[in-house]
């Protein structure tokens, strides 16, 4: 006999490390995650903050280390990388900048050096 199946999940919903503390809080609607959704490190820090559209990651998402500095910052649409993204050293200086397109690195990318200063630039073209 086949066991009965069970509901999709639908509203608050909370997701746990082996310990028992919360990972990641948000809404779940037929069994996906939707809406805001917080992450946290092990160690209880914020890890990120974003938004989910049926499942995938959608909109402007931050992530933190678990120093609580800044990791990196963009936007996705429909799970894919899109506009302008920044990521940071350990050190919360920034890494490199530049914008994604469907999931790709597009136009010019700055590149810094652990100071902060403009290290390099690179281009990358559109990809089909």
């Amino acid at each position: 006999m086949k066991p009965a199946k069970s509901e999709p999940l639908n509203g608050p919903h909370k997701e746990l490390f082996a310990d028992g503390t919360v990972s990641g809080e948000g809404r779940v609607k037929d069994g996906k995650r939707y809406e805001q959704w917080t992450w946290y490190h092990k160690n209880g820090e914020l890890k990120a903050v974003g938004k989910y559209a049926n499942g995938e990651l959608d909109g402007y998402w931050e992530w933190w280390r678990e120093s609580g500095k800044p990791l990196q910052t963009g936007s996705f649409d429909g799970g894919q990388q899109v506009g302008s993204w920044k990521r940071y050293y350990i050190n919360g200086q920034l890494c490199d900048e530049g914008d994604y397109d469907g999931g790709n690195k597009v136009g010019v990318w700055r590149i810094y050096n652990k100071n902060g200063e403009l290290k390099q630039t690179k281009v990358f073209k559109v990809q089909k």
